[in-house]
């Protein structure tokens, strides 16, 4: 939560999440990452059984800087290592499931006296599937199998992020792991199981659990985040319309666009068209392209998916520029290598961004952009100021900015001293976007109402914020009436403001 008064950045880094299946790293857990290089290094890169490594190198090759990645998995088995102990085995399993996941285990009793004949000392490491060399380490002295004991087992590891033990414990400590021909060098136990990648995702797998922070869930962590993308389950599969309408939803909550990939169907312009009618997505939340690309690197010509592109484009126009911009202009092109799958003629074009449908285009001389700048509202009567993507996410940057700085307010007593306060942080924050080109005009207006006495356990208190501000290259004022409260942030829209003279 930010401090009081707190001034409100007007130019934060624009950040995207990826969700998908990956050969190692930590489940169910986002994880950011700032290169291609560092997802290499703590997911396995490239894998031909996902497409989450090429979107995570789309992104970072089209000018994104900052990603949370999450690993989903579908019956992923972890290692395991076996360890002989006095009554029993004791048994480590790997916190990381898949094939890659390499870890080993030794146990002694350095520093420990003959009489304290339950306690061990275990040294757990993962190492590099890449080259062998020691990834990570935990050592844990002077533990005990034993329930009950100040340094049991289960308790001690509770903060691994190597190995969990598993039950039933042996009844006794293990026995010291000697290295062949060194009588007192303790020595390593690989495993004596590997672990297993599970099976492909399904849409259940991407959508998981709330109440167990599984699949987009797992996003609760994270403090916000601008993007969402799922990569199809598999590059001959498509994201399944469950997975696509929870992601939705989720960025509704969250205050996020969902990019949504073109399924492999839709092979023409008027394939899309219907496509996308039958669909039945009109939401303002969720940005959408056709056609696919090929790469001409690719001798086979497989039209491939960009949303990872289409999110790192869009980043580094943020970084460049600024989300109110169109994203068709010199610089923010696809790579070169890639081309339309499909030729789309300036007809079909403006169909399918009557639909909501960005378009790929290709250029007589260099890269092939995203035009048409639209969100799948689709002009829907509810929506329709948001079918713009550039108004949207303007509007999203600005409510997310304001939902983070304000929190603090709702802690507070109801006043209007507190509401001058957050007018006048509200305000100079306006003022920055304004002086940076956001808006049409200076008139735009700020207006906060902490409201009635509220009973302190009243759910409902907190402040009400209206904004009216007219949006770079639309007609009409907007309208926007936030709701800071202690049960959560509600955005409620009035359609276009022809009273903000009256209000101001």
């Amino acid at each position: 939560m930010a401090a009081v008064d707190q001034p409100i950045d007007a130019s934060r880094v624009t950040t995207a999440a990826f969700l998908g299946r990956a050969l190692r790293g930590p489940v169910d857990t986002p994880v950011v990452i700032e290169s291609f290089a560092d997802f290499r290094r703590r997911f396995g890169g490239i894998w031909h059984r996902s497409s989450l490594g090429p979107a995570v190198r789309q992104y970072f090759d089209h000018g994104g800087q900052r990603l949370y990645v999450v690993r989903i998995a579908n019956a992923a088995r972890g290692a395991m290592i076996c360890l002989p102990a006095h009554g029993g085995v004791l048994i480590l399993r790997a916190l990381e499931p898949g094939s890659t996941e390499n870890i080993r285990a030794a146990i002694d009793y350095d520093g420990i006296d003959e009489r304290e004949d339950r306690l061990f000392n275990l040294t757990v490491q993962r190492l590099s599937p890449d080259t062998g060399l020691i990834a990570d380490q935990e050592i844990y002295r002077r533990i005990s199998c034993r329930d009950g004991d100040d340094r049991f087992i289960v308790d001690a590891l509770q903060g691994s992020a190597i190995v969990s033990p598993q039950t039933p414990l042996p009844r006794g400590r293990p026995a010291a792991t000697i290295e062949p021909g060194a009588e007192w060098e303790a020595g390593y136990v690989g495993h004596a199981q590997r672990g297993s990648d599970g099976a492909p995702l399904t849409d259940y797998d991407l959508v998981g659990s709330a109440a167990r922070g599984t699949g987009i869930f797992a996003l609760n962590a994270v403090e916000d985040f601008d993007l969402l993308y799922l990569p199809p389950p598999a590059r001959d599969l498509d994201t399944g319309p469950a997975a696509v309408l929870a992601a939705e939803r989720y960025c509704s909550r969250r205050g996020a666009m969902l990019i949504m990939d073109p399924p492999a169907g839709w092979r023409s312009a008027r394939e899309a068209i219907n496509g996308i009618r039958q669909s039945g997505y009109t939401r303002a939340h969720i940005l959408s392209y056709f056609p696919r690309m090929i790469s001409r690197a690719d001798d086979a010509k497989q039209p491939r998916v960009v949303g990872g592109a289409v999110a790192g484009l869009l980043a580094k126009l943020d970084r460049l520029r600024a989300p109110w911009e169109e994203l068709d202009q010199v610089g923010f092109g696809f790579s070169r290598e890639l081309g339309p799958a499909v030729r789309i003629d300036v007809d079909e074009a403006h169909q399918l961004v009557r639909e909501g449908i960005n378009v790929i285009a290709g250029r007589a001389v260099g890269c092939a952009s995203l035009c048409g700048s639209v969100t799948l509202s689709r002009g829907g009567e509810l929506e329709k100021e948001f079918s713009c993507l550039h108004v949207r996410r303007l509007c999203l940057g600005i409510t997310n900015s304001i939902e983070r700085a304000t929190r603090w307010a709702v802690f507070e007593t109801a006043d209007p001293a507190v509401a001058k306060r957050i007018e006048a942080q509200v305000h100079a924050y306006m003022s920055a976007l304004a002086d940076a080109g956001a808006f049409a005009n200076d008139d735009f207006v700020v207006h906060c109402d902490t409201g009635p006495h509220h009973h302190p356990l009243d759910l409902d208190r907190g402040v009400t914020i209206l904004l009216m501000f007219q949006p770079t290259g639309v007609e009409e004022p907007l309208s926007l009436t936030l709701h800071q409260t202690v049960s959560g942030f509600r955005v409620a829209t009035t359609a276009f403001a022809p009273v903000a003279a009256e209000v101001a």
